[in-house]
């Protein structure tokens, strides 16, 4: 099983759920913020012409559409979680460069966003990124 190392994020999506309010479905059409799924840069070419990892220097990103499900591991802790493509993101390209860190555990640029459900599961929503690694086969 192939892993890429990078950062999770979190964003809102679809209907209200702790922190969010009721925002659209995402580029699926079916994003919802109290369900375990998340956004990934290469779901089109369309997305993958916004998000732009390859200018981040971000490889191996495999294309993967709506439903497509991605196991995020939080390098800080071991916590993992499975989700679905709802949406297209992050911009990854937005952020180059960022680095986030808890002790010896890195990840820089942004690879996959998380619903806020999702997200709760491997990291407290405070944290707002961590270093992760993301199952992509």
């Amino acid at each position: 099983m192939a892993a890429l190392r990078g950062e999770v994020s979190w964003f809102c999506c679809g209907s209200a759920w702790g922190p969010c309010g009721t925002a659209g479905g995402g580029a699926c059409g079916t994003c919802r913020s109290g369900n375990y799924q998340h956004a990934w840069p290469n779901t089109s070419d369309a997305c993958l012409a916004i998000t732009r990892p390859d200018a981040c220097g971000v490889t191996g990103m495999s294309r993967r559409g709506c439903g497509f499900r991605h196991y995020t591991t939080n390098l800080c802790n071991g916590a993992r979680i499975g989700t679905t493509i709802a949406d297209c993101g992050p911009q990854t390209d937005l952020f180059c460069g960022e680095r986030t860190c808890c002790g010896s555990a890195c990840g820089s640029n942004r690879i996959i966003d998380l619903t806020p459900a999702a997200y709760s599961v491997i990291a407290s929503l405070s944290t707002g990124l961590r270093p992760c690694s993301v199952d992509t086969v």
